[in-house]
């Protein structure tokens, strides 16, 4: 809907951690969409607790809400799920079920999961889409617009987002981190960007930390020779100088803070306190 990549994708659980703020715009409308971390119900650590503060304090100035779920998946009550990411706005806000993925299942299996979301779930619509390919977006964008209230535009029409270019190059490099890496490590980094310099007269400098909680962790990271962190730090920079259409120089270095997913105090530093915090 907003026309480029704001949020970081991958195929694992929890890679969303911020509330993402994206803006669409056209000549008659402007959305103010919040991409959410996903609703967290078995919480490991205090920034698993944060990260919902987070959904639950999006919810409030909400028009609507939308739920996307996974077309591949056998369907399974939203109840719980909604109580958790909004808790008792579910029963004041309109709600629509977005039906991910349609593009990898049969016409008639897709028929049955609406079927199955409308009789069984409490939502006021369900609209299959296939994001990918574009596919029912703009069905989506048509039930969204339905439910916005008449005023002025809130920001500029030529931005699409808030948040600083720091905050996306930090995310770039943690999608990569999750893309690259298994098990608990994506889930133990933190990435903050320590330095970011403009220079006229040649590329960008972009100084990153990644900050985990074990030296085993780090050593993970860094991999034999330095290898494993070199190709990280290839591909985030090749998709930063596209989000950014200029050329960097990106150095990583990685450090170890222990616990910090469990410290309130350096959580908010990084930003999960509600506002993004540019370091």
């Amino acid at each position: 809907m907003i026309g480029q990549k704001l949020s970081i994708v991958t195929e694992k659980p929890q890679t969303t951690r911020h509330r993402i703020l994206g803006i669409c715009s056209g000549p008659e409308y402007q959305m103010i969409l919040y991409d959410t971390p996903g609703v967290i119900e078995k919480k490991m650590h205090k920034l698993d607790s944060m990260m919902m503060q987070n959904v639950r304090s999006a919810a409030i100035n909400a028009d609507c809400v939308l739920m996307v779920v996974d077309a591949c998946k056998v369907p399974q009550k939203i109840d719980d799920v909604l109580e958790e990411g909004v808790g008792s706005l579910k029963d004041k806000l309109p709600i629509l079920l977005v039906l991910n993925k349609k593009d990898l299942i049969k016409p008639g299996e897709i028929a049955k999961k609406l079927q199955w979301y409308e009789k069984f779930t409490d939502v006021d619509e369900v609209i299959p889409i296939s994001a990918k390919y574009g596919q029912g977006v703009d069905d989506v964008k048509d039930w969204i617009l339905s439910k916005l209230p008449f005023g002025p535009a809130y920001y500029p029409k030529d931005i699409t987002s808030e948040h600083p270019e720091r905050f996306f190059v930090a995310e770039i490099v943690r999608e990569k981190i999750f893309m690259q890496y298994r098990n608990e490590v994506p889930y133990a980094c933190q990435v903050n960007v320590v330095k970011y310099m403009s220079r006229p007269t040649s590329k960008d400098f972009i100084q990153v930390e990644i900050i985990v909680e074990k030296n085993s962790q780090k050593i993970i990271l860094i991999g034999k020779e330095g290898k494993a962190l070199k190709v990280l730090a290839t591909a985030a920079r090749l998709d930063i100088e596209d989000f950014l259409q200029k050329k960097v120089y990106l150095e990583v270095e990685v450090k170890v803070k222990e616990n910090w997913r469990q410290d309130e105090g350096l959580l908010k530093y990084y930003g999960y306190g509600g506002q993004i915090q540019v370091l």
